[in-house]
This record gives C-alpha cells, structure tokens and sequence, in this order.
C-alpha cells in the first residue's frame, strides 16, 4: 500500500499535473492540420517535437535548480542572458501566454455548444461566461487546482479513448486520408509547438516535490513522460476524428455533433471546458507572478493585466483559432525555445551540486537551434 501510494505521489500525479497542462487547444487543431499535411508528415512532427519538448522542459527544470533566486521566464532570461535577455523574454512569456489564453477563450464556445446544443445566443456570451469563472479562479491557491488538474487529464484521456474506438470502428475512412501532402509541409508546425507547450507548469511540478519536502531532482522522469504522453493521446485522438468526422473543421470539436451520442458530447463539453478552465488558470497565475517577481507590480494590477487583456484582444478582432496558435507556437513559443536553449548554456556552466542535466553534445543543441530559427524565419516570411 505504501508503495502504491508513493508511486502515486511521486510519479503519476506530477507526470499527470505536467500532461494535463500540455494537452489543451493546440488538441483540436491537429486534426484539420494532419488532413492537410498527410498523416505521416503529423506522425512525424509530433513524435521529434514530443522529445524536444522534454528536453526543453527538462532545460528550464534544470535552470530554476541551479539559480538560487526565485524568478518566473523573463527574470532567469535576464538573469543568463542579460538586459536584452530579460526584455524580449517579456514578449515571449506575458505577450505569448496572452494569446494563448485568448486562444481558450475562442475555443470554450465551441466546447460551451456541446453541452447546450440549443442554447440560441451569440458566442460572444458564451466567451465572456468563460472568461468571468476563469478570472475569477485565477486567484485561488494552486494546490486547490493540482489535484483537479489531475481529475481533468484523467477524463479527457477516457473521452479521446471513446472518440478512438468510436472513429476506428470505420477504419476505411481513415484508408482515405493522404499521408504526404508536401504542399502543406509545414503547416502544422506552429500547432505542433503549441500542442507540446508545457514551459509554465515546470515551476508548478517543482514546487509539488519541494512543498512535499522532497528533492526537485525527482520530478525528472514525470517531466520526461509528462512531456511524451501527450503526443500519444493527441494521435489516438486524431485517428479518432479522422474515423469519426465526415468533414473536419479547423477546432475538430464542431465537426463531432451528429456523429457521437448526445450524452458523450455533453461529457466531452464539460471535460472540455474543465481542461481549457484549469489550464487557462495555470498558464494566467504564471503571467501573473511574472509581472510580480521581474517587474514589482502589485498583485491588484499584475491581476487586472491578466483578467483584462485576453478579452479586450479579442474584442479588437483577434477571434481567428488556427492563426493565432500558429502566432503563438511558430514565432512566440519558438522565441522562447530559442532563448531557453541559450540560458541553459549559461546556466549549465554554474557549478551546482542539485542539477537536472549534466551536459548534451552540440550535435543536440545547435540543430534544435536551427530548427527554432528556421521555423520562426518561416513564420514570419509565410
């Protein structure tokens, strides 16, 4: 009993904390992306970037254990790579983490439709009941939300398990998809790097080992896994679509209706809408402590920033779901992926006694430099 409690506790609720932050809007876009591309290309995709990203949540892992001082992204970033550093790193991290919210506030109606199919009222009202219980919660105690974050991840995984079996009982529609569409070669990569997102929730993993007084050294192999699972649950997810959907639209959610039992809808509604809740709460406490720590706002403004400016973006007409996740993961989240690597080089010469990673051989690191640069080159031009 001991042992089973320890696994728990030790293993699969940090490995789970970590999954159910990745998995989120960036879900419902891969879909519509691997149609494009063809499945082999998204396979593809997902399984490198599933392995970047562990290294990379591993790296920012690796430089909050060897800094002594407490900082959220924008201060490790001055802290290693200067003035500069810590400047453009307050776009990535509040101006990226923005659009991401704004993103969930996009996708909740889709979710809000499952569960009340008839409930004839724009979808501005919807967003801004979503966005009310969001910013509401944001100031709740984190450890109040760990546990439901866990709850969360564990449903959605039971949910994609039934869109799977429900979409692989027509197998021959799937036979029907292209696996390589070169036209489309790098369409999903922006969607790709915001799907495998998890930076934010690093300090939250290790802070559950270090509120438990245990060594932030074990939570590496839960961010290992907590980064790969994902990338599993997204392809039974996709392949669960593709069985499914006659016609896949760009959130894959829309796209369900008429093809599930109404009562399976409602349920992926409220798991939906739980997910997007819970880790629009985790990604918004983390700007928020940002704009606390590197720049000594008040808790009272550094709230009303977070509260205020994902529903005022969308407002002004930032409503459009893929193109803001491709913004967000090929240009921001590459940023980010770029700069993470260079403080990890920094901080990797610190000679601590606790540290995450020992050393990576440049044959790792200067490609996964070019592919970031590359990638946002790409984004920016196209």
């Amino acid at each position: 009993m001991e042992s089973i409690k320890k696994l728990f506790s030790q293993f699969i609720f940090p490995t789970s904390l970590l999954a159910g932050t990745i998995i989120g809007a960036g879900m419902f876009a891969l879909p519509y992306l691997f149609e494009k591309s063809g499945i082999i290309l998204g396979l593809l995709y997902l399984i490198f970037f599933s392995l970047v990203f562990a290294l990379m949540h591993l790296m920012y892992a690796d430089i909050i254990i060897r800094t002594p001082e407490n900082h959220r992204f924008p201060g490790y970033a001055g802290v290693y790579l200067g003035k500069f550093g810590f400047w453009s790193s307050i776009f990535m991290a509040i101006i990226g983490a923005i659009f991401v919210l704004t993103v969930y506030l996009i996708l909740s109606a889709s979710f809000i439709n499952l569960i009340f199919p008839n409930l004839i009222i724009d979808n501005i009202y919807k967003i801004l009941f979503f966005w009310l219980i969001s910013s509401a919660a944001l100031f709740f105690n984190v450890n109040k939300l760990t546990f439901l974050e866990f709850l969360v991840f564990g449903g959605m995984v039971v949910i994609i398990f039934i869109i799977f079996i429900s979409g692989i009982l027509t197998i021959d529609k799937i036979k029907s998809y292209s696996l390589i569409d070169l036209k489309y070669a790098f369409l999903p990569y922006g969607a790709i790097l915001f799907s495998m997102y998890g930076r934010s929730a690093i300090p939250t993993v290790l802070g559950y080992f270090r509120n438990n007084n245990q060594s932030p050294l074990l939570s590496k192999w839960p961010i290992i896994l907590g980064s790969i699972i994902p990338s599993l649950i997204y392809i039974i997810f996709i392949f669960g679509i593709f069985g499914l959907s006659n016609k896949i639209s760009e959130d894959a959610v829309s796209g369900l209706v008429g093809h599930l039992p109404f009562f399976v809808l409602i349920f992926l509604g409220v798991l939906g809408i739980i997910s997007l809740w819970s880790t629009y709460i985790m990604i918004g406490r983390d700007i928020k402590k940002t704009l606390e720590h590197d720049f000594k706002l008040s808790q009272i403004l550094s709230g009303l920033i977070v509260v205020f400016i994902p529903i005022i973006l969308y407002l002004l007409g930032f409503k459009n779901f893929l193109k803001l996740i491709e913004i967000s993961g090929g240009i921001i989240i590459g940023l980010e992926g770029l700069f993470l690597i260079l403080m990890w080089l920094k901080a990797s010469k610190i000679n601590a006694e606790n540290k995450m990673i020992n050393n990576l051989h440049p044959l790792i690191i200067y490609p996964l430099l070019i592919v970031f640069i590359g990638g946002i080159v790409y984004k920016l031009v196209y």
